[in-house]
């Protein structure tokens, strides 16, 4: 396990390098895009139309955030992960369209998003649930929003962050995938319980 500290925008080389189990850091600008930011990105594609912000060697944060209106900008109040299984239908081609380098969210994805991570040189880390002021924390300003006609937490908020974090490399590049791992381990685990109890 080791540690890094990076900043935006991200090198594939650099997230190539990252191993599960590792922790990650984040400076820079990362993005926030639920469901409907998704679908509405690859409308867009489909369209050819270029989206509001360039996503690529950036983070993509599954987060629909708390903001507090300030002055003519706002403050983030809250800013925890979203289940990011609910982003599995988008996330391939979200991916391989836009390249952004690194996923955050919660819960892990699937085989679809892990095998579009290998292909494009991305990760996705595990912001831990429940420690939304934390992020918040890590906030320095909203540069922008977009799309804020889909509601507060579905909007694409750009954030500016210093040491966001910290994240777990839960899938990686190269075909590690800690969620798989802990159920394979749960299951053979399962199995040797149900031999015992008959």
């Amino acid at each position: 396990m080791a540690t890094y500290h990076l900043r935006t925008p991200i090198a594939e080389k650099d997230v190539r390098s990252l191993k599960v189990n590792d922790v990650v850091y984040i400076s820079g600008m990362i993005i926030t895009a639920r469901d409907q930011a998704h679908r509405r990105a690859l409308r867009f594609l489909k369209k050819g139309k270029a989206l509001p912000v360039d996503l690529e060697g950036l983070v993509v944060y599954h987060c629909g955030p708390v903001m507090r209106k300030q002055g003519e900008g706002y403050v983030t109040v809250a800013a925890g992960p979203t289940t990011s299984t609910r982003l599995e239908p988008y996330e391939d081609e979200f991916l391989r369209a836009f390249k952004p380098r690194l996923l955050v969210g919660k819960g892990g994805m699937g085989r679809r998003t892990a095998d579009a991570l290998k292909g494009v040189g991305a990760a996705y880390c595990a912001f831990t649930g429940g420690a939304a002021v934390l992020a918040a924390n890590a906030v320095r300003c909203v540069r922008e929003v977009h799309w804020l006609d889909l509601g507060m937490p579905e909007a694409m908020w750009v954030l500016e962050v210093h040491e966001f974090g910290p994240l777990i490399v839960a899938i990686d590049s190269r075909g590690g995938n800690l969620y798989a791992d802990v159920t394979a381990v749960v299951e053979a685990n399962k199995q040797r319980i149900y031999e015992k109890l008959g």
